[in-house]
């Protein structure tokens, strides 16, 4: 990723007090802007297009919000171009990133420029600011670290926690920060300074620690958007890698509620100021990567191979999260059950994709309408 100039003319949108979001071509930042201008907002995009295919993103919503949705073609590391996209913004929305253990091991220099230097940059233009605006943050739930100490049986092809209040509960906020990998660190420190910019700046900022977020506009790799990946591969007909035993266990959410709780964020900024919410799919949308798999061969009605390989750095036996004050606090509704929010992905996928076979759409129907 290298840092790029902005468009030399100015989006029309910034005289309109436009919502900015930083990686707004991206999985989630997409759909966002595409919640908001649907909802009558200006919206600006703040994107450096460096992810293979989040090009499509901006085209779609450019396409689909003509008028709406603008774009600045910029670096999060580039300080002026970040200033001059958050001056006119009522709201921020902070996804732009590096997203990869992998890469931030390879290349731990550029993961702490993008993840800490960039969002600095963010926090810095809006401290400038006459009056504070909110900003929402994208953290992560590697904030927690490997979560070695919580004791796991392995049932099912699942690992469930020893301990009755996790496993009916899940991880909460009240859980110690420990950051595993450079990816972790740089993730951990840009949570710690949004929360802290609330309490040193009172500028109202809000922190959302996701587990694993799937749905429409998400590409799919090893390393970011797994459960997509998965669905890629296995509609390719190609074998599917599985790092470690593939018993790990996370929470899943469809993008339609995680949307959902960004949006109830900012409505809520006057109550969340200054705090960290858990956002996942809750215990009732917890499942393991084989028994994703088992699921998704029911899905395209035929097996899926899978290719097994060592652990990798900081990987989590398991992770639920703790939804109970997310929910409350932010008003948010019971998920869509992960079994029809997979088919939905996987409809889409088909539509979008080409070259896939295609798939039974009674199959397609009927596993939907299952909780």
């Amino acid at each position: 990723m290298t840092e790029s100039r902005p468009q030399s003319s100015a989006p029309a949108v910034l005289r309109r007090k436009p919502i900015l979001i930083t990686g707004g071509a991206g999985f989630i930042g997409s759909n966002l802007a595409d919640r908001f201008a649907s909802e009558g907002h200006d919206v600006l995009v703040y994107d450096a297009l460096a992810r293979p295919g989040v090009d499509r993103n901006l085209e779609w919503l450019k396409k689909r919000h003509p008028g709406k949705v603008s774009a600045v073609i910029g670096d999060i590391r580039d300080e002026t171009a970040v200033a001059d996209a958050a001056g006119e913004a009522q709201a921020v929305f902070h996804m732009a990133a590096q997203v990869a253990v992998t890469t931030s091991l390879a290349d731990p220099r550029e993961d702490f420029e993008i993840n800490i230097r960039g969002t600095l940059n963010l926090l810095d233009a809006l401290r400038r600011r006459s009056e504070p605006i909110p900003l929402i943050f994208a953290s992560t739930n590697k904030v927690y670290g490997d979560l070695a100490d919580v004791e796991l049986d392995k049932t099912n092809d699942a690992y469930v926690p020893r301990d009755p209040a996790i496993r009916d509960k899940g991880i909460g906020e009240a859980r110690p920060l420990d950051f595993h990998t450079p990816y972790g660190c740089s993730k951990g420190a840009a949570d710690q300074y949004v929360l802290d910019y609330a309490r040193s700046f009172d500028i109202p900022t809000c922190v959302m620690r996701m587990s694993c977020i799937y749905g429409q506009r998400q590409m799919g790799t090893e390393d970011q958007g797994w459960v997509a990946h998965f669905l890629i591969r296995a509609l390719e007909g190609e074998p599917i890698t599985i790092y470690g035993d593939g018993c790990q266990v996370r929470d899943i959410l469809d993008i339609s509620d995680a949307v959902s709780a960004y949006a109830s964020a900012w409505k809520h900024i006057g109550s969340a100021k200054g705090r960290a919410f858990n956002l996942g799919g809750g215990p009732s949308n917890a499942i393991s990567l084989k028994q994703l798999i088992v699921h998704i061969e029911d899905v395209i009605g035929r097996p899926v191979e899978a290719i097994y390989s060592d652990w990798r750095a900081g990987d989590q036996r398991y992770y639920v999260s703790d939804t109970r004050l997310a929910a409350g606090e932010l008003g948010l509704k019971p998920p869509i059950p992960w079994r029809k929010g997979i088919a939905n992905l996987a409809r889409w996928l088909q539509e979008e994709r080409v070259s896939l076979p295609a798939m039974p759409d009674i199959r397609l129907q009927a596993v939907g309408a299952l909780s």
